[in-house]
């Protein structure tokens, strides 16, 4: 493993961004992590399940009401699927998800590719926009830069790369014009 694994009794973190905070909480389930994600500047709960090895089993996306406004899961094998049971053959064969408005998601691509200094990887991503609830897959492109520096496109801007600078459990401490740890 390329970083710490999390506490067994889970992590906090905040991030401080221009237009406000966002939130992570990790706990330990079911054999598992259940990241709950506060959205400060959209209002909005991300709650994601994953695995042990930092596998996307499941988002479920709150905006204004009690019941999720958005569910996507995966069977593991690559298919995905929202909350009625719906197929997304769109969204077929996407390993990671990017959810707008959180470097959580990013977090998770860093945790899950085992990447080597100096090496890159495209990844077919589902993009969650919190803000439209479109669900959209797209390319993204992640590149070790060194033992605690990433670069990736962001999904606000695909043609423009970002630089990372993650901690010890491969969480981001900042991002270049973004998000800053508190």
């Amino acid at each position: 493993m390329i970083y710490r694994a999390l506490p067994a009794d889970g992590l906090d973190v905040v991030w401080g961004t221009p237009a406000g905070q966002t939130s992570a909480e990790f706990r330990w389930e079911n054999e598992g992590w259940t990241i709950n994600c506060m959205l400060g500047p959209q209002h909005s709960q991300v709650v994601m399940r994953v695995g042990a090895q930092w596998h996307i089993q499941q988002v479920i996306l709150f905006r204004d009401l009690e019941q999720p406004d958005l569910w996507l899961a995966t069977d593991g094998a690559g298919r995905w699927g929202e909350v009625n049971g719906a197929h997304r053959t769109d969204l077929d064969g996407s390993r990671l998800v990017a959810v707008v408005g959180t470097p959580i998601t990013h977090c998770i691509a860093m945790r899950q590719l085992p990447l080597q200094v100096g090496h890159g990887a495209k990844v077919k991503t589902v993009v969650i926009d919190t803000e439209t609830l479109s669900v959209t897959p797209r390319t993204l492109v992640f590149e070790r830069l060194g033992e605690r520096f990433w670069r990736y496109n962001p999904l606000d801007a695909p043609d423009s790369l970002v630089e990372v600078r993650v901690d010890e459990y491969g969480l981001v401490e900042s991002e270049e014009g973004g998000f800053e740890r508190r």
